[in-house]
């Protein structure tokens, strides 16, 4: 075998071997293991046009409230994360490695909605503030509140309020 013949079998060696490596995803926490769902439960929200349910995972302590929903690439539509604060809290809330667009919304130790975060922008780093002491925080996708007439005032019922 002469010395071309032998650096282009080596060329295409090293081309079968790294071109699956470069065609994956670079987004962090891709393979990770510990995207698991986490333990679930439901929760409704009284609003102006009547009920709206969700299947919630629960982030209830504070490694699964840093994870939250991170890397994550989808959400079903009534699907969320319920972030617990007890005892209730100024809180903020970033979108860092965080994939789905969100609205974030700030709830009270009584339920009622604080404030919303609509449209939560994909991997920002700007900081997402409540309106006050949040007892918990409800993550849905984006644009599902305003599509579902949830707004500031409104209860959240669930056990983390005593009315669900």
């Amino acid at each position: 075998m002469s010395l071309t013949s032998l650096m282009r079998a080596t060329f295409a060696a090293l081309v079968l071997v790294l071109a699956p490596a470069c065609t994956q995803s670079t987004l962090p926490g891709d393979g990770q293991t510990d995207l698991q769902p986490l333990p679930s439960e439901q929760l409704s929200v009284a609003t102006a046009r009547g009920q709206v349910r969700f299947h919630v995972e629960i982030a209830a302590n504070d490694h699964d409230r840093e994870q939250g929903l991170m890397y994550r690439r989808a959400m079903a539509p009534d699907h969320g994360m319920l972030f617990d604060f007890n005892p209730p809290q100024q809180v903020s809330f970033w979108m860092h490695n965080t994939v789905l667009p969100l609205d974030i919304i700030f709830i009270g130790a009584d339920g009622h909605i604080l404030n919303i975060a609509p449209n939560a922008t994909p991997f920002s780093d700007a900081t997402i503030p409540s309106d006050g002491a949040a007892r918990a925080v409800l993550e849905i996708n984006a644009g599902r509140a305003q599509a579902l007439g949830i707004a500031p005032g409104d209860v959240v019922h669930h056990r983390f309020f005593n009315n669900g």
